[in-house]
């Protein structure tokens, strides 16, 4: 065998290897506010620094290796690292619109959000944008910062949304668990990180259950409070 053929060998036999060591595919989808996809949003792969964006229903398909890491980015949304698990084949993702005006027109002026009216049909308030620990209560800080929310008794009643089950009350979830109205008694204002109020369009992705419109709170973890 000459020297010429055993080093083709050898170049063949490495870059089979290579081609082995990376042909998991995952497929995904890029969200905000858990319904509204993101358009031509960067989902880039750690182990090769390849890029892909995302398409007009916020899909991408790439190919990772085992324990692979994503980085996703879109203009006006926080980016965020998601380390994919072994064997993972499909992975949904819901990106956090920065706060402020600023974000929401570098979403639509970018192309990142196509169904406008759905996205501005959902508010949201976190503790970039005001110091929570200022108010007494849950209630006094939902009412107090969004428009058209009001409270009766026990439950929040978003202007405008009328429920098929025959109560006007929002939905209420925290930490992605459905809970009661009554629940909201029991969370400090200072323990909240955000909340989202998801009204019209924007609540469909509940069904019925979300046709008085949908509050959304997520409470701080332990790294939060450092």
């Amino acid at each position: 065998m000459s020297k010429t053929i055993f080093l083709s060998l050898v170049l063949s036999f490495f870059m089979s290897i290579s081609g082995y060591a990376q042909d998991e595919v995952i497929h995904g989808v890029i969200q905000c506010f858990e319904s509204i996809p993101l358009v031509d949003a960067e989902v880039q792969v750690k182990s090769t620094k390849q890029i892909v964006k995302t398409d007009t229903i916020g899909r991408f398909a790439v190919a990772i290796d085992s324990g692979d890491k994503l980085t996703i980015s879109a203009n006006g949304f926080y980016d965020k690292k998601v380390k994919l698990k072994e064997n993972i084949k499909f992975v949904a993702i819901n990106m956090k619109l920065k706060p402020g005006k600023k974000g929401r027109a570098y979403a639509i002026g970018y192309g990142h959000i196509l169904d406008e009216e759905k996205f501005n049909s959902v508010a949201q308030l976190n503790t970039d944008d005001v110091d929570f620990s200022q108010f007494t209560d849950i209630y006094s800080l939902i009412v107090g910062r969004f428009t058209g929310v009001q409270v009766s008794g026990k439950d929040i009643i978003i202007r405008g949304e009328s429920s098929l089950l025959g109560s006007n009350a929002a939905l209420i979830i925290v930490d992605g668990m459905e809970v009661g109205s009554a629940g909201l008694s029991n969370i400090a204002p200072i323990d909240v990180k955000s909340i989202d109020i998801l009204k019209g369009s924007s609540a469909t992705i509940y069904g019925s259950r979300g046709a008085g419109g949908v509050v959304i709170i997520t409470t701080k973890t332990a790294k939060d409070h450092l």
